[in-house]
């Protein structure tokens, strides 16, 4: 069966505005523990607005750490910011729990891979992040530019093709750009026998980033999480703080999923969290996993869930010490299946 995932370098422009995003979620955390942080941004031909709902007593120049993230993504041209924030109406301030709408999140692990993700993910990602490394540390390669994305096909364990798309200066020829990718990204990674491999498939990419395209927070929501090979909400996980179930619970549902194939119960792991507006308990938790010891079949693992997790907002931000400043590095390459995260980290009971 052939599965097909994306995923974009840093300066993606919808990646840039998750990672400004979550830069101000750090910032607000840093200064303050029990900031609540909701903000969207948006990019477009020069301009970023930052707009949402904030209540805290830290106050820093937004517009200030918003240009200064967009240069360390790697762009040189000034961009202006317009920030409008406000306090939190006060009725979500009296949900005290973190969960303020209706919302279902979902987990996965499988153990096709040590990074316990769709192996098709794992490369995907992997692209991405050595086409930025390249962008970043090696001479040979100043010509690209920060925006950049990978389309990835796998037929069952081999990879068929691979689509990159890699901005680069108007400088360098394209048929220079195909070969020093073909040799120095796509074959190291991903080889090229039985490989289709397309390289700016249309010509040149030299209109890039904010220049030629807008951007806005939270719609990369596949990148981010499993690639679109299981369910997911509409939700956005960057811009919020911690105590949002939103990003809460999937990291938990994440983090449930792995115990599930850590413990080898499983070989795969779907965790299914449904929330209701004002009940911090979930109305409805599910965790089917497949392989191992299921023999083939589904087996419903809900009730030991059940008893070895709370899933309440404020259970999950304790457990897995959410309030600390780690969001803008989620904001690139996924939020899952990689080192540095509490979630990703194994189960001690």
């Amino acid at each position: 069966m052939k599965k097909t995932v994306e995923s974009v370098t840093q300066g993606q422009p919808d990646k840039v505005c998750d990672q400004i995003a979550d830069a101000i979620v750090d910032e607000y955390l840093r200064r303050d523990a029990q900031a609540r942080v909701d903000v969207n941004v948006l990019g477009s031909h020069g301009m970023v607005m930052v707009g949402g709902e904030v209540t805290s007593t830290a106050d820093f120049d937004i517009g200030a750490l918003a240009r200064q993230v967009y240069a360390e993504i790697g762009y040189k041209d000034d961009i202006e910011v317009f920030v409008n924030i406000e306090t939190q109406s006060d009725e979500m301030k009296r949900v005290s729990n973190g969960v303020t709408d209706n919302m279902v999140v979902n987990g996965y692990a499988t153990n096709e891979t040590r990074e316990l993700m769709p192996r098709a993910v794992v490369y995907a990602q992997n692209l991405a992040r050595r086409l930025d490394d390249l962008r970043k540390s090696d001479p040979m390669f100043s010509w690209l530019k920060p925006d950049g994305k990978i389309q990835l096909t796998m037929d069952g364990a081999q990879v068929s093709s691979v689509t990159v798309l890699a901005s680069h200066q108007v400088s360098i020829e394209e048929k220079e750009v195909k070969t020093a990718l073909l040799e120095r990204l796509l074959i190291p990674i991903v080889g090229e026998d039985g490989v289709q491999i397309f390289i700016n498939p249309i010509g040149s990419f030299i209109d890039a980033g904010f220049r030629a395209d807008s951007g806005a927070s939270g719609r990369k929501l596949t990148v981010d999480t499993y690639g679109g090979l299981i369910p997911q909400g509409d939700r956005s996980l960057s811009g919020k703080d911690p105590s949002k179930v939103d990003r809460a619970g999937a990291y938990m549902a994440r983090y449930a999923a792995r115990y599930l194939v850590e413990q080898g119960l499983v070989a795969s792991a779907m965790v299914t969290l449904v929330y209701s507006m004002g009940r911090a308990e979930p109305v409805h938790v599910q965790a089917v996993g497949m392989g191992v010891k299921s023999r083939g079949s589904k087996t419903d693992l809900t009730n030991l869930l059940l008893q070895t997790f709370d899933f309440r907002p404020e259970a999950i931000t304790e457990r897995l010490n959410l309030f600390q400043p780690v969001y803008r590095a989620t904001a690139a390459y996924g939020h899952f299946g990689r080192e540095g995260f509490p979630w990703e980290e194994t189960f001690v009971i």
